[in-house]
């Protein structure tokens, strides 16, 4: 049955726009008139044999689709507890889905939830429907939902899942909002300097140029940089594009990434975030996908495509090689020396005990809450640097510029 994204005016003049699907747009009409709703237009996303009649004129819709915004994780977390909510109560899964096309209000996300509930009404799986749509369900999701249809306890995969999802998003943007403020700073005192160099320097040289004046060396380091960027800066330019085309190149091969995420976990300060917030999405989703019910190895394979860090992930792969062989997965992490002892511990500990998944999640929010005192610290450390930085930058332009003008005046006097 095609699917239709649609516009038009209740009966109290309000606009309105949504997506639903019908034999066509006629029966379309039909159906919204009965709502209330008088059409204005009408757009074919899909048809089931050629052209449809539509009002106005035909769109692409998968173009639009493209301009109504990228969904958010928070967007699928929301989607995923009301969901898990409506199962939990008894509801039927297509009804559910129904429902939460009326309730979704992100454009995008309403029209892949459309299409979802067609193809569980063809007769599909909801995870089969789900995997269709892979910008929007990743395949750790898909997985999730798939073990518990499987299970018979599909609502309570989604609760977990919607835990999981939020706790990834709060993480997210609690690092984003941190370091939000260095970086406005950052900007603020990169335009300062900018300014200084193009527009105040410059005039202060013609000055000393037309008094004849002889200046001293950091002056004319400082006068020399301000021409420099004034009269060349698109040679700066030119270099920084460069700079990031050849690193872009090289980070993009095999041998690049592999030496640029090395690099990263070897870095004095963020080297050990970085594999912190690494070792954290490792235990919290492998916990939640065998909570969910997901095998091992299909859990360590998901894992290894969620952690970014090409060192880590080919740890991962080790180990989920030797699990295949019939070992722990203890062992190949302690023997990569990448992952704290106290990690591949609790893991062994978990795994004799037969509370692994407890004790990932132990791990987890261990590591969740180191994240967030080392990330507060960092910011607490940054803000002064870079006050100090800035102040430094600043304080050298407007020394360079004061000492000929107190070298002429001693002279006068």
């Amino acid at each position: 049955m095609p699917v239709f994204e649609f516009k038009g005016y209740s009966d109290a003049g309000k606009a309105i726009t949504g997506v639903r699907d019908a034999e066509n747009a006629k029966v379309l009409r039909a159906v919204l008139r009965k709502d209330g709703i008088f059409l204005t237009e009408v757009t074919a996303e899909r048809a089931a044999a050629g052209k449809v009649a539509a009002v106005g004129t035909a769109k692409n819709l998968k173009l639009k689709q493209l301009l109504v915004g990228r969904i958010k994780t928070d967007d699928i977390a929301i989607l995923t507890r009301q969901l898990a909510t409506l199962l939990g109560a008894g509801i039927p899964l297509v009804e559910a889905l129904i429902a939460l096309i009326d309730q979704v209000e992100q454009e995008r996300l309403k029209t892949i939830v459309t299409q979802v509930k067609e193809r569980v009404n063809e007769g599909a799986s909801l995870a089969d429907a789900l995997s269709e749509h892979p910008k929007a369900f990743s395949n750790l999701y898909v997985n999730m939902v798939r073990s518990g249809e499987h299970s018979g306890a599909l609502d309570v995969v989604l609760t977990r899942l919607a835990d999981f999802t939020e706790g990834q998003a709060r993480l997210r943007s609690k690092i984003m909002g941190t370091m939000m403020y260095p970086a406005i700073m950052m900007l603020i005192g990169l335009v300062i300097v900018v300014i200084l160099l193009t527009v105040v320097v410059p005039k202060i040289a013609k000055m000393f140029e037309d008094m004849q004046a002889t200046l001293p060396l950091i002056t004319r380091i400082l006068i020399g940089a301000a021409n420099f960027a004034t009269q060349f800066w698109w040679v700066l330019l030119l270099l920084a594009v460069i700079a990031a085309w050849a690193f872009v190149k090289w980070k993009a091969t095999e041998k690049g990434t592999a030496k640029f995420d090395a690099i990263l976990l070897k870095l004095p300060v963020f080297g050990p975030l970085i594999r912190m917030l690494a070792i954290a999405r490792f235990s919290r989703t492998l916990s939640t996908l065998l909570k969910s019910g997901v095998p091992l190895l299909t859990a360590m394979g998901i894992v290894k495509a969620l952690v970014t860090n090409t060192v880590l992930s080919g740890v991962i792969e080790d180990a989920r090689t030797s699990i295949r062989e019939g070992e722990s997965i203890a062992g190949p992490l302690k023997r990569s020396g990448q992952f704290p002892p106290i990690v591949y511990h609790m893991i062994s500990i978990g795994e004799r005990s037969g509370q692994l998944e407890e004790m990932l999640a132990n791990v987890a929010v261990s590591y969740d809450a180191q994240v967030e005192t080392r990330i507060g610290a960092l910011t607490s450390l940054l803000e002064p640097v870079m006050i100090v930085m800035m102040g430094g930058v600043v304080a050298f332009i407007v020394f360079s510029i004061l000492m000929p003008i107190l070298q002429m005046n001693t002279l006068v006097h």
